[in-house]
């Protein structure tokens, strides 16, 4: 059969689903979707399109593409629904009476379609990690806050992002909460630019990008997201992401083993960011676009205070490495 995969433009208007249950919207678009299909009802299904899709994709290419469909791998079996993508995509392992494929549909506020992706089924190939099997220290000195941090969205806004789902954004905070002194123009006004970022396990740098300018504070260069980047490499195959690091800074190369503690580079603001801070998080590939993001449990911190083992920190937690007086 000849391969078949559609992208159609995806315009997600203030529908983001962020939980991995799927939702009885979800659920009764996609049923409505089958029922229509396997009736060979595809006029139906072009008038569940939102204005955008029916613009990208008029009546008779929507038809031309259902026929061409259905003629290739007959109607629908049955359909397993997988996850959320990028918080706006509800996955569907797809069994077609010919072959198996990954329906992907996108649902506007008013549950009208803005977003149609179907493409042959792979099994994925990625490690099942849930969490962090390597010890951890946390990757910097003294105390810092946790800006987000958690596994729902309103404590983390990253669970949208298969990837970055268990990430940190971590910053330093005076005793009056601000993350920086004076007016806050500058960078160098934020406590935590140019703080030392350092290894929180051993492990192999597999990747290193140190190139990229710090924004002015308030400015953001979604260009390139992560900004300065290091990727280390665990003998369990955890891949640490370091993120936002300040230009030039970075200590470390490609291939260079590092121990606990090693310095890494310095904190910045480079990339997807307005303000400077570290983004950090675990997933399971070193591959930022095709990965799951791992929860990531630090072995003996202090959090507000109080000593803990094995803890993931979550949203306005106040941390530090056990060991490390108060202060220091």
């Amino acid at each position: 059969m000849r391969t078949l995969i559609i992208l159609l433009l995806l315009f997600p208007l203030g529908k983001e689903l962020h939980a991995q249950k799927e939702t009885p919207e979800s659920r009764e678009t996609a049923a409505a979707f089958e029922k229509n299909y396997n009736e060979d009802q595809f006029r139906e299904i072009f008038l569940m399109f939102s204005p955008e899709m029916k613009q990208a994709l008029p009546e008779a290419k929507t038809i031309e593409f259902l026929s061409g469909l259905k003629s290739q791998a007959g109607n629908i079996v049955s359909r397993e629904f997988l996850k959320y993508v990028n918080g706006s995509y509800a996955s569907y392992k797809t069994k077609f009476e010919r072959g198996t494929f990954l329906l992907n549909l996108s649902i506007d506020s008013q549950s009208r379609i803005n977003g149609l992706f179907i493409k042959p089924y792979q099994e994925s190939t990625l490690p099942e990690m849930t969490r962090n099997r390597t010890k951890m220290m946390l990757p910097f000195r003294g105390e810092w806050s946790v800006f987000w941090g958690g596994d729902s969205k309103e404590e983390n806004y990253h669970v949208e992002n298969e990837a970055q789902k268990h990430a940190f954004d971590f910053v330093i905070r005076d005793e009056s909460g601000k993350s920086y002194r004076g007016g806050g123009s500058r960078n160098e006004d934020y406590y935590a630019f140019g703080e030392d970022i350092i290894a929180p396990c051993d492990g192999e740098v597999i990747q290193v990008v140190d190139g990229i300018k710090d924004n002015a504070p308030g400015e953001m260069n979604p260009m390139y997201a992560p900004g300065n980047m290091v990727i280390l490499k665990t003998k369990n195959n955890e891949y640490l992401v370091f993120a936002h690091l300040k230009q030039h800074s970075t200590a470390v190369k490609v291939g260079q083993e590092l121990r606990r503690g090693a310095l890494i580079g310095l904190c910045g603001n480079s990339g997807n960011t307005s303000e400077p801070h570290l983004h950090f998080h675990i997933q399971n590939s070193d591959d930022l676009n095709h990965a799951t993001g791992v929860k990531c449990y630090f072995d003996r911190i202090y959090v507000n205070g109080e000593f803990k083992e094995d803890y993931s920190p979550v949203r306005n937690d106040k941390i530090r490495n056990a060991g490390e007086l108060p202060g220091k």
